[in-house]
């Protein structure tokens, strides 16, 4: 069976899915990423001494809201309003990880908020380190899991 592109017409022009017809759900994403540093500066972000501030929790809050803006920065993303996003951090001799969770109930999935949390929380990283390191690298952005699952099939009742 040949799979098409959701955001592609038959004529070649762009188009954003319509979901209204789609049934709400609770939707969960998880992603990750990492960006090398020097052995110094993973001690100044220990220290806090980084000049620009704590870089790990002004990195998590710049995660956080990116997620929230998914729908403006990508241009066929839908403005999903969001029940959780979160960024968390696991600091290596050399790296951070950066690993994000996002959820909704609604008619379409979060990954995309879940990369884009995970993405700008270590552009923010390197922004604020890149005063003390010059040969910093982001890599390995990927999504970790996304769920589906039925309103009915969940205890709890969220609510965007």
């Amino acid at each position: 069976m040949k799979k098409e592109l959701s955001h592609t017409r038959q004529d070649g022009r762009v188009n954003m899915v319509d979901t209204s017809s789609k049934a709400n759900s609770l939707r969960e994403a998880k992603a990750c990423g990492s960006i090398s540093l020097s052995e110094q500066t993973i001690h100044l972000i220990k220290e806090d001494r980084i000049k620009k501030g704590s870089v790990l929790t002004t990195a998590a809050l710049a995660g956080i809201c990116a997620a929230k803006q998914c729908g403006q920065l990508i241009p066929l993303c839908h403005n999903i309003p969001l029940s959780r996003a979160d960024v968390n951090f696991m600091v290596h001799p050399e790296s951070v990880e950066a690993f994000s969770e996002v959820r909704c109930v609604g008619p379409t999935g979060v990954e995309m908020e879940a990369l884009t949390a995970v993405s700008i929380a270590l552009l923010t990283i390197y922004d604020m380190c890149k005063a003390v390191d010059k040969h910093m690298e982001i890599t390995g952005i990927r999504l970790l899991e996304k769920t589906k699952k039925s309103l009915h099939d969940h205890d709890e009742n969220p609510v965007c």
